[in-house]
């Protein structure tokens, strides 16, 4: 375990950053934006008058969209040869189950149990029931 711990070993990181380099800007641009005096609580909070429904579900849209996006930039490096299974680390494998076509769990690669979870998740979002497109309705069904 010593050569583990070794200040002189290389995979160890580095605790300060060179002037000059793109790593140090890297690190000044990241520590700008954690010091920016953004509150993250006042970002996300309702604003006064709009319905709490509606601005989740706006939020749930541009979250989704957001994940699409970056699934889209990986899905090239993850295939069903390089993924074989749909994983959070070697102690969790994650089964599709949708009660139509896998009525029980079942183990699928990765890029295929994306593919249905993205899917599962846009037939969510049309869904009018659960995502009323018209602003308040959500409110009005409550009452």
């Amino acid at each position: 375990l010593k050569q583990v711990f070794n200040k002189d070993k290389t995979f160890r990181p580095k605790r300060k950053f060179e002037p000059g380099t793109q790593r140090f800007e890297l690190h000044k641009r990241a520590q700008a934006s954690l010091n920016s005096g953004v509150d993250l609580k006042a970002a996300v909070q309702l604003p006064s008058g709009e319905d709490q429904n509606d601005w989740v579900a706006v939020h749930v849209v541009d979250f989704f969209n957001r994940i699409n996006l970056i699934y889209g930039t990986i899905c090239e490096f993850c295939t069903e040869r390089t993924c074989p299974v749909m994983s959070g680390g070697p102690k969790y494998e994650y089964r599709w189950q949708d009660d139509m076509k896998y009525k029980k769990p079942t183990a699928l690669p990765a890029p295929q149990y994306m593919n249905l979870l993205m899917d599962w998740i846009e037939v969510q979002i049309n869904n009018e029931d659960i995502f009323p497109t018209s602003v308040g309705k959500c409110e009005e069904e409550v009452l």
